[in-house]
């Protein structure tokens, strides 16, 4: 399995090279806890963040969720995660997290949605969330 991260957006500087070395450490730490039934991630030859604007992710959530505007990531079963840089931005901003960190939350999300985590019920959003942030703190002493 392997996992490849591009930035397709030039509107907010990103560390490239480390998200590149954090996403195969997240990857493995990710398949160390399935969610309950089937998940497409351990089954996935390859999976693919890919680093976009704003205007990018507004129209991908609304033509494939119908749903308008921005927001932070968006997973695909088959292996895509597509990211905001400048939500990343704004969040990191605004929960005092470095912009970097910030992104590699969101990979880590994306992988647990590919691991089978859902959150759109309360108590599945705090549970991913919680299980998110240890994941993020295992990884970032791996990946300093």
């Amino acid at each position: 399995m392997e996992i490849s991260v591009h930035n397709r957006q030039h509107k907010v500087v990103v560390a490239l090279a480390w998200l590149r070395r954090f996403a195969p450490v997240a990857f493995a730490e990710c398949l160390r806890h399935p969610a309950h039934g089937e998940a497409p991630l351990p089954r996935l030859p390859e999976v693919e963040v890919t680093l976009v604007s704003d205007a990018t992710i507004a129209r991908v959530h609304r033509d494939f969720m119908g749903i308008p505007g921005a927001t932070d990531v968006i997973t695909f079963d088959h292996g895509e995660i597509v990211l905001s840089t400048e939500t990343a931005q704004a969040n990191a901003a605004q929960f005092g997290r470095p912009l970097d960190e910030e992104l590699a939350l969101y990979i880590v999300h994306g992988l647990l949605h590919l691991n089978g985590y859902e959150d759109k019920e309360p108590a599945d959003a705090a549970r991913m969330q919680q299980l998110q942030e240890r994941i993020l703190t295992e990884c970032l002493k791996k990946v300093p």
